[in-house]
């Protein structure tokens, strides 16, 4: 497959929305809407946002966010590569662009939630060096809900 190149891109973005529904409708076919935890667009937070799309030639394969949490943590968020992208490193390009970026803006540590339905998502955080932590957030309480945190050390960069 061709290269990947990641692209910064405003919330705005129309790559941007039409993977957000892959991601969406994937994520209808596993779990009752109250389990899954999108993004508000409509938040005045969510300029603090950091969007990123995946391109393989000019077609939009992939994507992600990270948003701060506080001071020292962001949350990476709608994190999704399309299926026939999956497995040949995209995805793990997508994290560690992301990972970068919070480590460039002084954060030190990534944070995520993901289901206890998506064994390949939580193969994959963890085989990136992603260690489960107690739920956190809008997520405690929720019975499908799986979070697992990263810190960024000097080896980022």
């Amino acid at each position: 497959m061709a290269g990947i190149k990641i692209v910064h891109v405003p919330s705005t973005d129309s790559d941007l929305a039409s993977l957000i529904r892959q991601l969406d409708a994937y994520l209808a076919e596993l779990y009752p809407p109250e389990e899954i935890f999108g993004l508000d667009f409509e938040d005045a937070k969510v300029d603090e946002t950091c969007f990123v799309v995946a391109y393989s030639d000019d077609r939009p394969v992939g994507c992600g966010a990270i948003r701060p949490l506080n001071d020292k943590e962001v949350e990476l968020k709608r994190f999704y590569v399309e299926p026939a992208y999956r497995g040949n490193g995209t995805a793990k390009q997508l994290l560690a662009f992301l990972e970068n970026k919070a480590h460039e803006l002084n954060f030190e540590a990534v944070r995520l939630e993901t289901g206890d339905r998506q064994p390949e998502a939580i193969r994959f955080y963890e085989k990136n060096g992603y260690a489960q932590i107690e739920l956190y957030g809008e997520y405690v309480g929720c019975p499908s809900s799986l979070c697992y945190e990263k810190k960024l050390g000097a080896s980022l960069g």
